[in-house]
């Protein structure tokens, strides 16, 4: 209700929802008033990181307002294509060198770490269908896209766990982890979404649906999208960011796509309410500072140094303005998807001493990428809008004075 109430001032100031939310789940903690007293364990955790990436992909996948081809992609292939990996690489080779991980641990570390947020940036980086801009669009579709594809890479994390000589499962991880999963969850992301909306649409024309039920349509499409993929072994968090995309697409009256993405947006901040006030209450002082160097010591070399420089190199030679690329290094929100990825290792092999070493790792990551983006987000946001601002209006003198 107070976040509620006061979204007018807080809209306005330099901290996001995001940080509000941790805050008072620290406050609600035995460190305050006592009142969340709760250790779930990984499993539940997973379910419930699960379900707020879900509908958060599906509300980025809505989101996407640009054609189909590689052009209009450009950024997003980028970010996904070569920042990703090299992200992931970065960071395991940290930890393999500076933290003395075995190799599989490392790389299971900068998979967890190498996805950027799409529930917190969408709080960032505020971006809807009629959005032109470059910088809001790359950061949202790479947001939806890097929490699917850094699966391939969890799974190759798990497999060097269970068994290092990677020689004997590599040809496998290959063709199923890699090859089909990625092709069976893009064919499922357009087939039962396009299969969904012709039924609605069908039954639409015979007896209209309770229009107080209408929009749950979205919801049905996320869950059977999700199950219908994870069934054929596809990668089920790619296929509903492609169902939203092609859901978005397949209904062509815009009041309807707009309910549907007001709607999955409303899940999305209830989930996130729920996640982060968790996460604050399951932080802990003792663990922090048993691990406080480790995680502050990646958090750090993460968004100030492997994020920027190769956020830099991977947008070289494209037709982006500096400030652009300056930005799309900065916002590289960590946040809940990094907490599905973890709770999955855990319940996957990732355990022991190394394995709570790599959780507190990603808590205090989570806790500096929610402050640090919080803070700086709106000053930022505002600086480039005014700074697009007196680009429009330098290239209208222009083009007024040049005839």
């Amino acid at each position: 209700m107070g976040v509620t109430l006061g979204s007018g001032w807080i809209t306005r100031l330099p901290i996001s929802y995001a940080l509000i939310y941790l805050v008072v789940g620290i406050a609600l903690s035995p460190y305050g008033l006592n009142l969340v007293r709760v250790r779930p364990d990984a499993e539940f955790l997973e379910r419930l990181t699960e379900i707020v990436v879900l509908v958060s992909l599906f509300s980025c996948g809505l989101k996407m307002n640009r054609p189909l081809n590689l052009w209009a992609w450009r950024s997003t292939i980028r970010l996904i294509g070569l920042l990703m990996p090299l992200t992931i690489f970065a960071v395991a080779a940290i930890g393999h060198y500076f933290l003395k991980f075995d190799w599989g641990e490392a790389i299971l570390l900068g998979a967890i770490l190498a996805p950027t947020d799409p529930v917190l940036a969408s709080e960032v980086q505020l971006f809807d269908t009629e959005d032109r801009d470059e910088l809001r669009f790359g950061l949202t579709s790479e947001g939806g896209l890097n929490d699917a594809l850094a699966f391939p890479f969890v799974y190759f994390g798990i497999h060097w766990l269970e068994n290092d000589q990677w020689q004997t499962w590599f040809p496998k991880w290959v063709g199923v982890d890699l090859i089909w999963a990625i092709a069976a969850g893009l064919v499922m992301g357009i087939v039962v979404p396009q299969a969904i909306v012709w039924v609605d649409r069908r039954l639409q024309r015979i007896r209209p649906v309770d229009t107080l039920m209408e929009e749950f349509i979205a919801l049905s499409i996320v869950l059977i999208t999700y199950a219908v993929t994870e069934l054929v072994y596809g990668y089920g968090f790619m296929a509903v960011f492609v169902a939203g995309i092609v859901t978005q697409r397949s209904y062509h009256n815009p009041d309807k796509q707009l309910a549907q993405l007001e709607f999955t947006e409303r899940i999305e901040k209830l989930l996130e309410v729920a996640t982060i006030l968790l996460l604050g209450s399951l932080l802990r002082v003792e663990p922090i500072a048993r691990f406080g160097v480790e995680g502050l010591f990646i958090a750090g070399i993460l968004l100030f140094v492997i994020r920027p420089v190769s956020t830099m190199l991977c947008t070289w030679g494209e037709n982006t303005h500096i400030v652009r690329r300056l930005l799309f290094g900065w916002f590289g929100v960590r946040g809940v998807g990094s907490l599905y990825y973890l709770f999955y290792a855990f319940g996957n092999g990732l355990g022991d001493e190394t394995g709570e070493a790599i959780a507190w790792i990603t808590f205090i990551t989570i806790v500096v990428s929610v402050v640090l983006h919080g803070v700086t987000s709106t000053p930022i946001m505002n600086w480039y809008e005014k700074h697009l601002e007196t680009r429009r209006q330098k290239l209208a003198n222009s083009d007024y004075i040049r005839p």
